[in-house]
């Protein structure tokens, strides 16, 4: 009863934590990344700032209004003479508190040069969107390369792990047969150092997986432990749609470096403008209203009783000589528009080649992985035809160990194969400007849970 009672125990804590700690698949750990990492966190905190910049582009149009005040003692002491022929001097003192209020209101009416700067700014905060969606793509990539890289370095352990077992089955049937005699001394010795190249890539295997799992755990924040992996139906899909200059026109206009280096170039010639009109007269309209007064004896000639003064105007401003600075900053950022201009036709020409590379990258991807499959399962064949073989004596120990090798080799390569393809679609949608968590969506439903 008591053994019951503990397997029951056992079973549900087992099913808590199974149910507490679902298997990872690639949309979970994207959304673990956005609280883990540093880097998509300090991306939101710039896009919220960058927001500010149309805030303040607007501003420069509105009204301005400010307020002054003061309040001021003044302790007036004064004498006057009567005239020359007399001595005696006339003294008074008085002493009182000061006081001013006034409101100064400026609304501008032309003036070119600030409506540069209001599409200056407005374009900077466009920027800002642009790198935050940037950052945003930047962090899925890190994912699917954390993930599927996790899920590669499993898989070679496991193929080499596998590769150990039976080189080491192949090495102990030749230690068993050199010992009764019907065994070369040289199979047993070319086991053997077979069987100590695989140890020696277990090794390696090993500690690629150790610092796959690290990668993700500080990316995403949680361990690497039971991921999603690979369905055993994995069959790969070419891109869609199957048009290469389909997929260029779409980072022409969608990819996130050609975006910023538009945006650049619009500040850019904002720059210029914002110079060129820097010497055209501006208008604005000003008003202000004031209140001055006294409490205290003191003179009317010091400060009124009270003040009241409102004043309304027009105000004409035109720039006559900076000492050629001006003339010199739109020198200066003429050339910087022609520099944000090249820039652009180099990130447009960038963005077709990598649309290019990735798609033809998954292309060939499909091909690579089905033509791998067909030869895994040809070296499975020729695996069991070599071993039959060695056991009716036409075949040696030697011909099975290069059989197995080269099963594992390919099953090695179908792996990095799968894993290149996974990782070209994530690629491709990037490079055209789509990727999102929809296409992490889509990657999900080549794994188990």
């Amino acid at each position: 009863m008591k053994t019951l009672m503990l397997r029951a125990g056992a079973f549900i804590v087992l099913t808590t934590v199974s149910l507490a700690s679902p298997a990872l698949d690639l949309v979970s750990s994207y959304r673990k990344a956005l609280d883990a990492d540093p880097t998509i966190r300090a991306a939101d905190h710039a896009v919220l700032a960058g927001r500010e910049k149309a805030v303040q582009g607007s501003a420069l149009l509105q009204p301005q209004v400010s307020l002054s005040a003061s309040y001021t003692h003044v302790s007036d002491e004064s004498s006057t003479s009567l005239s020359p022929q007399f001595s005696e001097l006339i003294k008074s003192d008085s002493s009182g508190n000061v006081y001013q209020l006034s409101v100064h209101v400026a609304q501008p009416l032309y003036n070119a040069k600030l409506v540069a700067e209001r599409k200056q700014l407005g374009e900077q905060t466009e920027l800002s969107e642009v790198s935050h969606r940037h950052a945003h793509q930047d962090l899925i990539e890190r994912v699917g390369e954390a993930y599927f890289g996790v899920l590669l370095a499993q898989e070679s352990l496991r193929v080499v792990r596998a590769e150990k077992a039976a080189v080491g089955m192949q090495r102990d049937r030749s230690q068993a047969r050199f010992d009764v005699g019907r065994g070369k001394v040289t199979d047993l010795q070319e086991a053997q150092a077979r069987y100590d190249g695989v140890l020696a890539k277990e090794l390696s295997a090993q500690s690629s997986l150790e610092v796959r799992q690290a990668q993700y755990v500080e990316l995403t924040g949680v361990p690497a432990d039971g991921l999603a992996e690979l369905r055993a139906d994995f069959s790969p899909a070419p891109p869609q749609p199957a048009d290469l200059r389909a997929w260029q026109a779409k980072a022409r206009e969608r990819n996130v470096r050609v975006q910023a280096k538009r945006h650049e170039l619009v500040i850019a010639t904002a720059e210029v403008d914002k110079y060129k009109l820097a010497s055209r007269p501006s208008i604005e309209l000003v008003g202000s209203y004031g209140i001055r007064g006294q409490n205290g004896g003191l003179s009317a000639t010091i400060s009124p009783d009270t003040n009241r003064t409102l004043i309304v105007g027009a105000q004409l401003k035109v720039p006559l000589y900076t000492g050629g600075g001006i003339d010199s900053r739109e020198r200066e950022s003429i050339e910087k528009k022609y520099q944000a201009k090249d820039e652009l036709g180099a990130a447009e020409r960038d963005a077709r080649l990598q649309v290019q590379d990735r798609y033809l990258a998954v292309n060939t991807g499909v091909a690579r992985i089905a033509a791998l499959e067909q030869s895994v399962r040809s070296g499975e064949t020729a695996l069991d035809a070599t071993t039959l073989a060695r056991d009716v004596g036409t075949r040696t120990e030697l011909d099975v160990l290069d059989a197995q090798q080269r099963l594992f080799s390919l099953q090695l390569e179908l792996a990095q194969a799968r894993n290149d393809y996974l990782l070209g679609r994530i690629g491709l949608a990037s490079a055209a400007g789509e990727l999102t968590a929809d296409v992490l969506r889509e990657l999900n439903a080549y794994l188990v849970r």
